[in-house]
C-alpha cells in the first residue's frame, strides 16, 4: 500500500537488505554499521541523495547509525517506524530477549509463525500471513539470530544529537515512552502514536499511515515528482 500509493507523487524505493528477501546472503556484514553502510552505497549507486530514509523496526538503529556515521548531508529528512531508539540497562527485558533469540533457534518455522502473526492488531489474510512468513525465512537463521543480538542492549539515544534533519517517529502505543523521550530531545520533530495498529502499523492502518507521510513530505520535506 505504501510503495502503490506514494509512487504517484514520489520516487519510492524499496529494497532487500543484506540476507533478506531476494538480496545475496553473504556470511558477514550482518550489523548495524555495515547494513548503513549498505543503505549509503544504494543511496549513492541510484544517484538520490539528499533522499528520505525511512526504517521500520530493526530499520530504526540502522538508520541512526547510518547518521553516527555518514551525518545528515545525504538525507533529506529521517522517518523511524515502531523501533526501538534506546534506554536503560534493564535485566529483565534483557533476558527476555535472550529467550526470544533461543526460541527462534530452536524451532524457526513456529517462532516465524507466531512472531508475523504477532506484529499484527487487525485480523490479514491468511494467505498474507503466509507469504510473510515465508520472506522472513529466507533469512538464515544463524542471521536472523546475529541481526537481532547486534542491536541488543545498545543506546541510540546520543545520536539524536546529530539530526538536524525532519524527523518523524510512528510508534504503537508500546513504544509511547520512546516517543515521549524522543520528542523531549528533538522537540521539532513529529510524533504519531498509531493507537490501532500493531508493530505492522503500516498494514494495520495503511490509509492513515499514507496520509501521515504524505503529509510529512509535503510540509517541505520533499518535493513531488
Amino acid at each position: 500500500p505504501q510503495s502503490r500509493d506514494l509512487a504517484r507523487d514520489f520516487r519510492v524505493v524499496a529494497f532487500d537488505p543484506r540476507s533478506q528477501g531476494e538480496s545475496e546472503k553473504p556470511a558477514e556484514g550482518h550489523y548495524p554499521e555495515r547494513r548503513a553502510e549498505d543503505i549509503k552505497e544504494l543511496v549513492e549507486h541510484l544517484g538520490i541523495a539528499p533522499a528520505v530514509l525511512v526504517g521500520w523496526s530493526l530499520g530504526v538503529p540502522e538508520l541512526l547509525t547510518y547518521v553516527d556515521r555518514f551525518g545528515t548531508g545525504s538525507i533529506r529528512a529521517l522517518v523511524l517506524v515502531d523501533g526501538w531508539i534506546g534506554g536503560d540497562p534493564d535485566p529483565a527485558r534483557e533476558a527476555a530477549y535472550r529467550k526470544m533469540l533461543k526460541q527462534a533457534q530452536l524451532d524457526r518455522p513456529a517462532f516465524a509463525g507466531a512472531f508475523v502473526r504477532q506484529m499484527y492488531k487487525k485480523a490479514q489474510p491468511e494467505e498474507y500471513l503466509r507469504e510473510v512468513t515465508a520472506e522472513s525465512l529466507k533469512t538464515p537463521t544463524n542471521t536472523a539470530v546475529c541481526l537481532l543480538m547486534n542491536i541488543q542492549g545498545s543506546d541510540w539515544r546520543p545520536v539524536l544529537a546529530k539530526i538536524d534533519k525532519p524527523l518523524l517517529y510512528a510508534v504503537t502505543p508500546w513504544q509511547k515512552p520512546q516517543a515521549e523521550m524522543l520528542k523531549a530531545r528533538l522537540p521539532a520533530a513529529r510524533v504519531e502514536v498509531f493507537e490501532d495498529g500493531g508493530h505492522a502499523l503500516f498494514a494495520d492502518e495503511p490509509e492513515r499511515f499514507n496520509q501521515v507521510l504524505r503529509d510529512f513530505l509535503r510540509a517541505g520535506v520533499a518535493a513531488p515528482l
